[in-house]
């Protein structure tokens, strides 16, 4: 018997309900906050997109009640993959924010190679930076980043969890 919180309608729904929260933050952060998005915060996004979109076909065909347990095993696979891979992003934005690492030209307002001042000047006024490096929020001495780091790799390993309680139980119903 797979326990409640992993029943393929309670999962998918805590995952849709869990993705639509992160980025209606992220979201009402930028335009009701002003917290302007340095390109790292929207690499972020990005996955909860997926999941939100993966979520809502895994409610949709949980419902069907001849659909194979193994197809929804597989969507709560995709999805606990696409929340590492948030997590790798946030944690990625939090070293480049604790200065652990470099971010990519994009984060630190590099300039691309400009070759005279007048370019440089063209290129900065076309490109407003927010720069990754810089903690633009943070709670109790944590980033934005960082707490997205820890809401992704807990929603990946529930999503994971989930995977594999369903795989064993269709396992189960297959003998």
């Amino acid at each position: 018997m797979i326990p409640y919180g992993f029943l393929p309608r309670t999962l998918f729904a805590v995952l849709l309900a869990a993705a639509v929260a992160v980025l209606g933050t992220a979201l009402a952060s930028q335009y009701l906050g002003g917290l302007r998005p340095c390109e790292l915060c929207l690499w972020q996004r990005y996955p909860y997109a997926v999941v939100i979109g993966l979520a809502g076909i895994g409610l949709g065909l949980a419902r069907v009640p001849a659909m194979p347990q193994g197809v929804l095993a597989g969507l709560a696979a995709l999805i606990a993959l696409a929340l590492a891979a948030d997590a790798a992003i946030a944690v990625f934005h939090v070293g480049v924010e604790q200065h652990w690492w470099r971010g990519s030209a994009g984060c630190t307002g590099e300039t691309g190679g400009a070759r005279t001042a007048a370019d440089l000047a063209r290129r900065l006024e076309a490109t407003p930076v927010v720069r990754c490096d810089e903690v633009a929020w943070s709670l109790l001495g944590v980033s934005m980043a960082g707490y997205n780091a820890l809401a992704a790799a807990a929603l990946a390993a529930y999503a994971a969890a989930g995977a594999l309680a369903i795989r064993r139980k269709a396992k189960e119903s297959a003998t």
